[in-house]
């Protein structure tokens, strides 16, 4: 049974084992179908390098008088012009040597011992050899050299094996990138999840264990999103709740008639309900995201600067007069308005700054506060902390979520939010937001 399951199309191992015997009945079909077209002839016994022509000449030669041998040179010419056979003059006979030479070897097998060979140098192609007859007569021939086997590199065996490497490759290429391929998509639709239900569902495609997984993480993102809208409806309903006796308990307080503690009394309600509300702001920001739109960047910022210095605030504008980008404009400007708004509370003055290039549009809020310490720039940037003594001159304003909103609302564009220092003192607070947005409605 284990064996049935390993072999079933429908896992990866059984994919996986289909694909290695694919590919070894791929490499012997194609090594077959090559052998079977380029298969080496058997050589021709009959076919003969001119060995025995120049032996059966020699001995020819060799018998006959000295005064036959100018008709015979010149019927062997007639007859054999390969062999080139020229009568040598005389002189004295060099001794043998070279005939382990193939070619001089098979010559010599066809010759008894009472003649003599030895051979010349080669110039260039041209192989000759001499030989001494019985009576001491010399003449010489040109040997054709043996038709050597090509090595095994260099004959059709390398090349049917290389195509064969390049094919099996190639097939296992698009085999792993056919069983990777469910699994790249579930990554990418895991790096896509959103709350707020744009993204779609993860494929259930590919191979058994891969359908498990993209059934299991789609169970999982139901629960997710029906944990978060439970929440979200919990604190809803609490803070409605909350109002009522919250607007009755500021009724109340109106006839206090101590100024003082009827002051404290509204400025606790007050703040109770700004409370509530930021909670609910913040938890309902993953929840209701605006459609992208090409916006004038450097207008919004304009407009926040200009908001701001109409409350007294002193904050400084610094870029270009417009500026275009895909972004969600609400968002944007709630969260440059929640950087400003920190940088205008912990500083004198708040600078706007603004620098786009093709792929990028950066913001930086600039203030000349205490900064923050680099142990606690990562902590600040998490919901519900607020900054340090140094930065946090009151307890009652704020309740730590502008960083983490502005924050939430950049990852959703699909930008970066980082804290630096500004010299000599003060904090730069920097979004890098991409100008052409992806064809999608959320990243969150």
């Amino acid at each position: 049974m284990r064996l049935l399951s390993f072999l079933n199309l429908k896992n990866i191992s059984g994919q996986i084992a289909a694909l290695v015997i694919a590919s070894i009945v791929a490499i012997h079909l194609i090594l077959t179908a090559i052998f079977l077209l380029n298969r080496p002839e058997p050589p021709d016994p009959t076919i003969d390098r001119g060995h025995a022509q120049l032996a059966a000449a020699v001995q020819l030669l060799g018998s006959a008088s000295a005064a036959e041998r100018p008709r015979l040179y010149a019927d062997i010419a007639r007859a054999f012009p390969q062999l080139d056979v020229e009568s040598l003059p005389p002189g004295p006979v060099p001794a043998a040597r070279d005939l382990d030479r193939p070619d001089l070897r098979s010559l010599h097998r066809r010759l008894d011992s009472s003649y003599r060979i030895f051979p010349f140098a080669r110039d260039g192609d041209n192989h000759r050899v001499g030989i001494a007859l019985p009576d001491g007569a010399m003449i010489s021939a040109r040997i054709l050299p043996d038709l050597r086997q090509r090595p095994f590199w260099a004959g059709p065996w390398m090349v049917t094996l290389l195509f064969a490497i390049v094919s099996v490759s190639i097939l296992g290429l698009w085999a792993a990138r056919a069983l990777t391929a469910p699994l790249s998509s579930i990554a990418k639709a895991a790096e896509n999840f959103s709350l707020n239900g744009a993204a779609p569902p993860l494929p259930e495609r590919g191979p058994e264990e891969i359908r498990s997984v993209a059934k299991a993480l789609n169970r999982m993102r139901e629960r997710i999103t029906t944990l978060i809208d439970d929440r979200t409806k919990m604190l809803a309903a609490i803070s409605h709740d909350l109002r009522t006796p919250i607007t009755r308990m500021r009724l109340r307080s109106e006839f206090i008639e101590d100024d003082m503690q009827r002051h404290r009394m509204l400025s606790d309600l007050d703040q109770m309900r700004s409370m509530l509300e930021s909670v609910l702001s913040f938890l309902r920001n993953d929840r209701k995201l605006e459609a992208m739109t090409l916006t004038d960047i450097a207008s919004t910022l304009q407009l926040i600067t200009d908001q701001f210095t109409d409350m007294g605030h002193k904050v400084i504008y610094d870029g270009p007069a417009h500026a275009m980008a895909t972004v969600r404009p609400d968002d944007l400007h709630r969260s440059v308005t929640n950087l400003v708004e920190n940088a205008a509370r912990f500083g004198a003055v708040a600078t706007i700054r603004l620098g786009v290039s093709p792929d990028i549009a950066t913001i930086e809020v600039e203030d000349d506060g205490p900064g923050i310490s680099d142990a606690r720039k990562n902590v600040m940037l998490e919901p519900f902390v607020r900054g340090d003594d140094a930065r946090n001159m009151d307890e009652t304003a704020g309740f730590g979520l502008g960083l983490s909103i502005a924050r939430s609302i950049v990852l959703a564009h699909g930008g970066t939010l980082s804290l630096n220092d500004r010299q000599p003192h003060g904090l730069i607070v920097r979004i890098e937001l991409p100008v052409r947005q992806p064809n999608r409605q959320s990243a969150a």
